[in-house]
């Protein structure tokens, strides 16, 4: 289906606090995740992926850490890319965050297959 109502989307809880709702394509996919567990005393620890991948701060405040790249403070309205490979993370400052993250090719890792 080509639309997803957010009071109706199927939300995964990641883990305690965090949760993440989804559509997709055949080649992007565009994630909402929420972080209802801040802030953190320090960052998640670094990972990489093969996906090209854009994030969208559309509430609070973050730290973003990128292999190579200088420590970015990040807010509400705020956007980052990560090319493929490249360890990254972040670090959550307010109590609640919200990104929304967009992805080439599909994270089939958070479709369950």
């Amino acid at each position: 289906m080509p639309v997803i109502h957010a009071d109706k989307a199927a939300v995964t809880q990641v883990k305690n606090g965090v949760t993440r709702y989804l559509i997709h394509e055949q080649q992007l996919m565009t994630v909402v995740i929420d972080f209802n567990n801040g802030p953190w005393e320090a960052p998640d620890p670094p990972h990489s992926h093969v996906h090209e991948q854009t994030t969208y701060v559309a509430a609070g405040e973050i730290i973003f850490f990128c292999e190579g790249e200088p420590d970015e403070r990040l807010k509400e309205g705020d956007m980052f890319c990560v090319p493929s490979g490249k360890l990254h993370t972040i670090q959550v400052l307010s109590t609640h965050v919200r990104l929304v993250d967009s992805f080439t090719p599909l994270r089939t890792d958070f479709l369950g297959v």
